[in-house]
């Protein structure tokens, strides 16, 4: 099992970072039909079969961090850059 842990600088307050997140969100359970479930103000999960992960917003960084299974290892260096290019595009 890959793992992936990027994490990244922000400058929003915590009900604006919230709200990137949401709309993060929405788009990957459309697009890639992840299930997706705020675990509590800070730390959105998210899962479909494969991989599963956080996403975590602290005061000045947001986290991702996810496990991919065998399926998706082979892929791993496009998913975080995928990551890394959605961050940037939302919190540089």
């Amino acid at each position: 099992m890959a793992s992936i842990d990027i994490r990244r600088p922000h400058r929003l307050s915590q009900s604006e970072a919230h709200a990137v997140i949401d709309k993060v969100a929405a788009r990957m359970r459309e697009k890639f039909e992840v299930k997706t479930q705020w675990e509590n103000d800070t730390a959105m999960a998210f899962e479909r079969p494969g991989i599963s992960g956080q996403i975590a917003i602290s005061s000045n960084e947001i986290h991702v961090s996810a496990r991919l299974g065998m399926l998706f290892f082979p892929l791993k260096g496009m998913i975080e850059q995928e990551i890394r290019r959605k961050l940037d595009e939302h919190f540089a």
